[in-house]
């Protein structure tokens, strides 16, 4: 079984994936900070609006500067807008739980989405579903378990919020790993801006009010940060193996706990480090195949 790192020397593929992947950590830092500071005085159909417009004129601007006018067009819209769908759904849930729950919490039920695409894979996509798989299924989530429950009598109602955006999160995956077939890392980022922007319009339109002050700022950064965690993970998996880039995307749960800590004051229990292990195992376990033999 070939192991991320393992008797893997560090080749410059490598520390390029790494600088990309810290690009996308930092970025999904970036974008739970703005969505918790904008959830005091905007609601989060305004966020994603916010959100959509900034994405849509950065991917505009990528395409047109790597000049390959070609990126703009599609021959799976139906994919797409069944993709962005979902995809909303699951921003909007993991938005909203932003606001209600632990940055820490939020990040590892997000973690749940690879294990919800396995069994949605199993069933629409008639992937193959091992012992092995059904065991990091568990362990995944018995892992976000002990996370989002350290030693409490219930679990927070609120947390259901996020579960259902991991939901949506993977029904939206089923879909990219048919696109990702055929299109473009940028032309998925531009129609998922040129899908959800219209549904962010027609959502918060009866609603809408004027971002005041620092909300702008944060506004930006939500928006910019969205984009660029899409773009490094895009490259990040150019660069190397999946294995790697799961293990790396994992560090961004111990840096949002210390944000979580440091800025918000939130509580840390020691058992989350053993969830925090419990859910990273799982989703090695799902990626990690064992290499072929050699052998005549």
């Amino acid at each position: 079984m070939k192991l991320p790192f393992v008797g893997q020397g560090v080749t410059s593929a490598s520390l390029n994936a790494m600088a990309w992947m810290s690009g996308a950590l930092f970025s999904f830092c970036f974008m739970a900070i703005g969505a918790r500071e904008l959830s005091h005085g905007i609601n989060t159909f305004e966020v994603l609006l916010g959100r959509s417009i900034v994405c849509l004129v950065g991917s505009v601007a990528l395409i047109m500067g790597s000049r390959q006018w070609g990126l703009f067009k599609t021959q799976n819209l139906h994919f797409h807008l069944a993709r962005n769908g979902f995809q909303y759904l699951g921003q909007y849930g993991w938005f909203l739980g932003v606001s209600l729950l632990q940055l820490t919490q939020v990040f590892a039920i997000e973690f749940t989405s690879p294990l919800w695409t396995t069994l949605l894979a199993a069933i629409f996509l008639a992937e193959t579903l091992t012992i092995k798989r059904v065991f990091a299924v568990i362990l995944g989530f018995a892992g976000v378990y002990i996370i989002v429950n350290p030693g409490q009598g219930m679990i927070n109602a609120n947390a259901l919020y996020v579960l259902g955006a991991a939901v949506c999160f993977s029904c939206g995956n089923i879909f990219t790993k048919k696109l990702v077939k055929t299109d473009n890392p940028l032309t998925i980022l531009f129609f998922m801006s040129l899908v959800q922007l219209p549904i962010g319009v027609a959502l918060s339109f009866s609603s809408l009010t004027m971002p005041q002050g620092i909300q702008w700022i944060w506004l930006l950064v939500v928006g910019v940060s969205s984009l660029t965690s899409h773009f490094c993970m895009a490259r990040a998996m150019q660069k190397t193996d999946l294995s790697v880039v799961v293990t790396l995307d994992f560090l961004r749960l111990p840096l949002i706990t210390v944000v979580g800590v440091l800025i918000y004051a939130e509580s840390f229990h020691p058992i989350m480090i053993l969830g925090s292990l419990m859910v990273l195992s799982a989703n090695l376990i799902n990626v990690v195949r064992p290499e072929k033999s050699t052998a005549p």
